[in-house]
């Protein structure tokens, strides 16, 4: 099976290892894309493809005011009802969307409608991690913030992971200064300094996974945290 980035098209030199990491997270959980699989917030559907190598069918879900290119096959608002029936997915996976949202519970709500009972869904929330998509830009989700978001709209068994240490973060944040600061330059001065930066950000992704195991407490720094949720079987 190809790995998830193999489909993702904003790989780029700055940020490599944020995709390295979160590859190792979604394909931990391949056994999960199965039957009908809802992508909320799918944007440009990058991981579309990955999905369907497992999963029998995948709908993808996004609002009219994307940002992205939107390869959405329904249009909702995410912070409102979402247009799919109850009970009818097998898997709901959402990625660096819950951030853009105003009403957040209101999403998980639907999420947990829209599962069958067994049902997983599979998420990635930021929380040390740059202001982005304005003026859509919202929250920041600590791992106790997410238990009590998602115990509250019923999801059971759930496990919250951070997705990297302080090092990490550290190194993503700097080479994502790096490239807004040298975008704001004229070309000429723009394309030589993007060249000078190449072995910058590739030394640092490389040693901050390295580094990270001096942090012995990933959760409060970290870049982001990943989920795993069950709609649980009431009738048991």
């Amino acid at each position: 099976m190809q790995k998830p980035s193999k489909f993702h098209k904003n790989k780029m030199p700055h940020n490599w290892l944020i995709y390295k990491i979160g590859d190792k997270f979604i394909s931990l959980h391949q056994n999960l894309y199965q039957g009908t699989l809802v992508d909320l917030g799918c944007g440009e559907a990058s991981y579309k493809k990955y999905f369907l190598q497992t999963a029998k069918q995948y709908i993808g879900v996004d609002w009219s005011e994307t940002q992205h290119h939107s390869h959405a096959d329904v249009i909702s608002d995410l912070n409102k009802k979402v247009d799919l029936k109850s009970d009818s997915a097998d898997t709901v996976v959402s990625f660096a969307v819950l951030e853009h949202l105003s009403e957040p519970q209101v999403f998980l709500n639907e999420a947990f409608r829209v599962l069958k009972k067994e049902g997983n869904m599979v998420l990635q929330v930021p929380w040390q991690w740059h202001e982005h998509e304005a003026p859509h830009d919202f929250y920041r989700y600590s791992q106790f913030g997410l238990k009590h978001l998602l115990s509250k709209s019923g999801f059971t068994e759930i496990k919250i992971s951070a997705q990297a240490g302080f090092f990490t973060t550290m190194c993503v944040k700097s080479n994502y200064f790096l490239v807004r600061s040298i975008h704001k330059l004229p070309k000429y001065l723009m394309y030589p300094l993007a060249l000078l930066c190449l072995p910058i950000w590739t030394l640092n992704q490389l040693l901050a996974p390295l580094l990270d195991k001096l942090d012995k407490n990933w959760s409060s720094e970290t870049i982001g945290h990943f989920v795993t949720a069950k709609k649980p079987n009431h009738s048991e």
